[in-house]
């Protein structure tokens, strides 16, 4: 990026970026578009982060699971522990 394109992200908090689609695909860009009142730069900002949140989830998803998995023995260690608890209240 040059330092002319830089300034100008910087202004406006936006960068560009040249995307290249098959004629197909563009063609069903634009007609999604339409139909949701966008233009084709919305649609792909849409996507892209819908994209990338779905990824970040995925991420931390598999964080939760991995820790669930690592802490199960504790886990079951404090329910063995609390279990008369439990049984006291009832």
């Amino acid at each position: 990026m040059s330092v002319a394109q830089k300034g100008k992200a910087g202004r406006s908090g936006k960068g560009r970026v040249l995307v290249e689609f098959s004629e197909s695909l563009l063609k069903r860009a634009d007609e999604a578009a339409h139909k949701m009142d966008k233009n084709r730069s919305e649609l792909i900002r849409i996507a892209v982060e819908q994209l990338l949140d779905e990824i970040e989830t995925k991420r931390f998803e598999e964080e939760l699971a991995t820790a669930y998995v690592a802490n199960a023995e504790m886990s079951l260690g404090l329910l063995d522990e609390f279990l008369h608890v439990d049984a006291e209240i009832f």
